[in-house]
C-alpha cells in the first residue's frame, strides 16, 4: 500500500482536495489536527511542551493554551523550530501507525502543510502539492481566520516557496477556480491505483 502525502501552502485547498480522495475512499491522515491531539493526549509531548514553554502552555482543564505559545513561536524562530522538534517526530510515529492500521485501500494521504520542511516526505512513496495563487490563499485565509492580509504574509513567510514545493512534487493539483478539482483528483488517482 503506498503512502502518499499531499501539501501545499496555507489557503492552497488542501482541505478540499483531500475531501474529494475522502470521497473515492481513500482515508486521509490530517497531520494538523492530530499534532494538537498529541499535544495534549501524549505524555511525553506534553512533558515536552510543558518544559519547552512552561505550565502556562496548558489551560486548567488539560486544553492546549494556543493563543499563548502561537504568541511564544510567532516571532522566535528558535522557539517554533524547537516546537516543531517536538511534534513532527510525534506526528511521524502517530502517522505510521494510522497507515499500518489501513486495510483495503490501493495507497492513503497524509495532508501536511509542513510535509517538506519537516522532513517527514521522505517516509512517503509519492507527493501530492495543492496550489493556488497567492493573492486567492491570501482572500481565502483572511475570510477563513479572520485575519489581516499582513497576519496571512507572516504566516506564508514561515512555509517553504510555493516554486519550491511544485518542484518537488510527484502530482499538482491546481486550485485555482479555473481547473476541475475533481478531473485532476481522479487522473492523480486513476494513476496511484495502477502502481
Amino acid at each position: 500500500m503506498l503512502k502518499v502525502g499531499i501539501t501545499g501552502g496555507i489557503g492552497s485547498g488542501k482541505t478540499t482536495v483531500c475531501k474529494v480522495f475522502e470521497a473515492l475512499g481513500i482515508p486521509v491522515y490530517y497531520a494538523d489536527w492530530h499534532a494538537r491531539q498529541l499535544m495534549v493526549n501524549a505524555p511525553r509531548l506534553v512533558a515536552g511542551v510543558k518544559e519547552l514553554f512552561g505550565p502556562d502552555a496548558y489551560l486548567e482543564d488539560g486544553a492546549l493554551n494556543r493563543p499563548y505559545i502561537a504568541e511564544k513561536v510567532f516571532n522566535n524562530d528558535k522557539k517554533l523550530q524547537q516546537l516543531n522538534h517536538l511534534v513532527h517526530p510525534a506526528v511521524a510515529e502517530d502517522a505510521g501507525r494510522w497507515h499500518s492500521a489501513q486495510e483495503n485501500v490501493p495507497y492513503t494521504l497524509k495532508e501536511a502543510a509542513l510535509l517538506f520542511e519537516s522532513g517527514n516526505f521522505k517516509q512517503l512513496d509519492k507527493v501530492i502539492t495543492v496550489f493556488a495563487p497567492e493573492k486567492l490563499r491570501i482572500q481565502r485565509v483572511m475570510e477563513r481566520d479572520q485575519v489581516s492580509r499582513k497576519e496571512v504574509r507572516a504566516r506564508m513567510a514561515k512555509q517553504m516557496p510555493e516554486e519550491e514545493k511544485l518542484k518537488r512534487a510527484d502530482f499538482v493539483v491546481y486550485n485555482d477556480g479555473s481547473h476541475s478539482l475533481v478531473r485532476q483528483v481522479w487522473d492523480i488517482h486513476r494513476e496511484l491505483i495502477e502502481k
